[in-house]
């Protein structure tokens, strides 16, 4: 079994006394794991950064095997971006938060999102809101999408301005108003004809909303919390509003 495909680095570990299992996150075979030779090394060092592009050659026996990589770097991100340490920790959290989706199963359409969310790091101005977006994106992929077109509530599509945190459906002001203190508020960049970039404080609600759902659906039911990345994102982003 053997196969060639574009991948972006997600995390590499050391195994053995020269080698790294590297995880990554590919075009056409989802998220891939694979032993890399020498891949503790210095050479792939700087390569094997998270949010790196590659390309990438798999090999094995049998296909439910770990199997060998040989990869070679396609677009170096981590080091455009190391004196960025908003848009590091950006990086940091995008990869860990990517980790999640099932090994081995293609997410194409979510891999190009995800190469567009890491192209944009360079513009703090852009990416936080693409981030979020981002997650919503990957929630609606795995199958618990939130509905943010119509009032949950009365179906209305004007004045929407909370999402249940139950349902992760949309609530107009109307019908939210009594439960408000229940509610998160709907951040006006993730609404139809407003969207935008979004201001710091709709981005730190952004990233509210889509981290409870992640952790919702995903982290708790296996006894963890949102990746350790994932937090320091929005510690960053509390230190830059205040």
């Amino acid at each position: 079994m053997d196969w060639h495909d574009q991948g972006i680095v997600l995390s590499s570990r050391s195994y053995g006394e020269s080698g790294a299992i590297v995880e990554l996150f590919t075009r056409d075979h989802g998220r891939h794991m694979g032993l890399l030779r020498g891949g503790a090394g210095r050479r792939y060092a700087s390569m094997l950064q998270p949010g790196n592009t590659v390309t990438a050659h798999w090999r094995a026996r049998l296909n439910e095997h770990l199997g060998a990589y040989t990869v070679e770097l396609l677009k170096p991100r981590a080091g455009v971006l190391m004196d960025d340490a908003f848009a590091l920790t950006g990086l940091s959290a995008a990869c860990s938060v990517a980790a999640i989706l099932p090994e081995r199963e293609t997410h194409a359409g979510l891999f190009e999102a995800f190469s567009f969310l890491l192209d944009t790091m360079e513009d703090a101005d852009i990416w936080p809101a693409i981030f979020v977006r981002w997650e919503l994106g990957l929630l609606q992929e795995l199958g618990f999408g939130l509905d943010l077109a119509q009032c949950a509530a009365t179906g209305v599509r004007d004045d929407l301005a909370y999402v249940s945190p139950r349902s992760g459906g949309a609530v107009s002001r109307t019908a939210g108003a009594p439960y408000a203190d229940r509610l998160f508020r709907l951040p006006p960049f993730l609404v139809g004809s407003q969207a935008g970039i979004g201001d710091p404080d709709d981005i730190a609600e952004g990233l509210k909303i889509t981290g409870h759902f992640l952790e919702r659906h995903f982290y708790a039911p296996l006894d963890r919390h949102l990746p350790d990345a994932r937090i320091r994102l929005m510690q960053r982003l509390a230190a830059r509003i205040a």
